[in-house]
């Protein structure tokens, strides 16, 4: 079949499927505003699921029968619940803006095989999902969740990092899993106390940073308001606007110091404190998974299956939450997620067993 056709089928299944879960999103939501835009964005995906429909009956190519998955409605709810409206704006806004990228592609690679009316059409379809991204990354400023980057970056270092920490120490004590279960825990409170501080302080650092420029420019604009005028100019042409557009948005704002201060410093309320409470707190959730088992088996050699299970099994699911909401592939995502944090315990285990090989710990 022709790819072109598959792609299309896929943009139909794709549309298909969003329609009817802003529409459940829409039926579970309390804040009006949002219940009202939800519905919105369900009519408009449905809109285009009727384009890409037509669009494959047109070009002699059969529209397969859409289906929306049970786990992607209860998992968009469960997260609904669980982060808030705001967390999952953040998660719908991925999905978005990979579906921009997506037709963006489709577009310029197929653009001789489609007619004036399609090129039409197929511009007002990426031009309603950029104004779709727009929604959510303003429900996710209004919520104030710029963190759900720490939540999922948090949780998977635990589990990653304290998986291999635990299985690397089964090798050495075999017969001690409570020890190996301590000390799994002493480097998970230490790695979630490196981690928030080291978000503080890079958060903090960053908002340091954009304040100083933001300092130094007023004091250009005032002392010399071309200096400051040219420094936006060279701004925009790095961005890749032409000199000639560059120059005259330039000169449009030499008396707008606040449009320039915009233009000029990347704006950023992320807090401090809530950036490192996030990815703290969900670093310690990532802890609990691999270590629980050692704290009730009677052998590390035990305890170790349920422990890489049970990471295992958390970072599918993180995975899977992620492919659902981002339009990833979820095969690939969790293949990736679960290959390397187990590949990560593996080579743990290995060195373990060369230490204990080396120096007889287990028998101290």
């Amino acid at each position: 079949m022709d790819d072109m056709i598959k792609l299309a089928q896929e943009f139909y299944k794709d549309e298909y499927a969003d329609s009817v879960l802003y529409a459940h999103l829409a039926k579970s939501e309390d804040d009006e505003e949002i219940k009202e835009e939800f519905l919105r964005l369900s009519n408009i995906e449905s809109k285009h699921a009727k384009f890409w429909h037509d669009f494959i009956k047109r070009h002699e190519g059969e529209a397969p029968k859409p289906s929306v998955k049970r786990l992607t409605i209860f998992s968009v709810k469960l997260l609904r619940k669980i982060l808030g409206p705001g967390s999952l704006a953040s998660l719908l806004e991925m999905g978005e803006n990979s579906a921009i990228q997506k037709y963006f592609k489709y577009l310029t690679t197929y653009a001789n095989r489609f007619s004036e009316d399609e090129m039409k059409e197929i511009k007002e379809v990426i031009l309603d999902e950029l104004e779709h991204e727009r929604f959510f990354y303003e429900s996710k400023q209004r919520f104030h969740t710029e963190n759900i980057r720490d939540l999922v970056l948090g949780m998977n270092d635990g589990l990653v990092e304290i998986l291999g920490a635990v299985t690397g120490l089964s090798a050495v004590y075999p017969n001690n899993p409570q020890l190996v279960g301590i000390s799994g825990l002493i480097v998970g409170v230490a790695g979630a106390l490196s981690m928030a501080i080291g978000t503080f302080i890079s958060v903090r650092s960053q908002r340091q940073v954009n304040e100083a420029i933001k300092d130094r420019m007023e004091v250009l604009f005032r002392v010399s308001p071309g200096r400051a005028k040219e420094e936006l100019m060279d701004k925009l042409t790095e961005g890749g606007m032409p000199e000639d557009i560059a120059r005259e948005v330039s000169e449009q704002l030499a008396d707008n110091s606040d449009a320039i201060m915009k233009l000029l410093i990347p704006e950023s309320d992320e807090n401090e404190i809530r950036a490192a409470l996030y990815t703290g707190s969900f670093y310690l959730l990532g802890v609990a998974f691999p270590v629980t088992p050692y704290f009730l088996a009677s052998s590390s050699l035990i305890a170790l299956p349920f422990s890489v299970l049970l990471a295992g099994s958390a970072l599918a699911i993180v995975a899977t939450l992620i492919s659902l909401l981002s339009g990833i592939s979820i095969r690939k995502k969790v293949v990736e997620m679960v290959t390397t944090g187990l590949g990560a315990a593996f080579l743990s285990y290995l060195f373990g067993r060369l230490m204990e090989a080396l120096f007889h710990v287990s028998t101290l």
